[in-house]
């Protein structure tokens, strides 16, 4: 039997996670994210799904998503993944792009798939000096070289990355995002945004590119992890977010993050870095 062996350390001077996954066969639902995805493919192949558009991706493929870019994969050659990614907070990227341009303005990625030697080459030892830890500027240094890489050929305004969306889907995602540690129903939703049941479904999947339900599951685990940043304890951030019992709760969270609750709630404590 294979070891799935998960590295994962944030790091306080660039205000970013860092991660690594080896070994691992775990697919991942359609889901997004509230922050910026960077991440190098080492090992393995896999069945992307993004903004609807498929994608088989490889070793050197580097993916580059946006905030809100909904996604899943999963192995499709009978191997195992080996990966290593960046999570950048919008905040964080807001301050890198007003150092490279001068402009606080959020940028986005023109594509989502991309293969690019020098570019894995500078991600691949960027990535490794995260991950040691390293306290010398040389870091940010790096990462502030790369971003500007990334702007500069696959950059383009954020507002060219969200997609139009009917009024009515605004309402009813702005709806779980204020109630979503509360029991919301289907009916709610339809009830918010005045289109039957089977509209809305349609019509929000066709927008999002995720289902309702889904969308509210994303939600709720973003909130999670801030929780559990703060060091609040699991059984409490599944209680705050609206989860019906810790174990839907742990399911959800290690299928989105790929780690338990409690295995990235330590590595926000001390600086702790997590193997698992």
């Amino acid at each position: 039997m294979h070891k799935e062996i998960r590295t994962v350390c944030y790091d306080d001077d660039l205000c970013l996670e860092a991660y690594r996954f080896e070994g691992i066969v775990q697919p991942f639902p359609n889901h997004f994210h509230d922050y910026y995805v960077i991440g190098l493919v080492e090992a393995g192949t896999r069945c992307l799904s993004c903004k609807n558009r498929e994608y088989t991706i490889g070793q050197g493929n580097m993916l580059l998503f946006n905030p809100n870019d909904n996604h899943s994969c999963m192995q499709c050659d009978g191997g195992t993944l080996d990966y290593r990614g960046l999570n950048i907070p919008k905040e964080t990227m807001l301050s890198l792009a007003e150092e490279i341009t001068g402009h606080r303005g959020l940028l986005g990625f023109s594509e989502n798939v991309i293969k690019n030697d020098e570019m894995n080459n500078y991600f691949h030892s960027l990535h490794q000096i995260i991950m040691k830890g390293s306290k010398e500027f040389e870091k940010e240094e790096m990462l502030l070289f790369f971003i500007s890489l990334l702007i500069e050929r696959y950059g383009q305004p954020f507002e060219n990355c969200i997609p139009e969306c009917r009024e009515e889907i605004e309402k009813t995602c702005e709806f779980m995002a204020e109630h979503f540690a509360e029991h919301i129903t289907l009916e709610k939703l339809c009830k918010c945004s005045c289109l039957s049941k089977s509209a809305l479904l349609r019509a929000f999947t066709k927008s999002k590119g995720i289902t309702p339900y889904r969308y509210l599951q994303t939600i709720r685990i973003g909130k999670a992890k801030e929780l559990l940043e703060q060091g609040v304890s699991s059984v409490d951030a599944a209680i705050q977010t609206g989860f019906s019992d810790q174990s839907h709760f742990s399911n959800f969270f290690h299928m989105f993050i790929g780690l338990s609750p409690a295995a990235y709630r330590h590595i926000f404590k001390e600086g702790g870095k997590n193997h698992g």
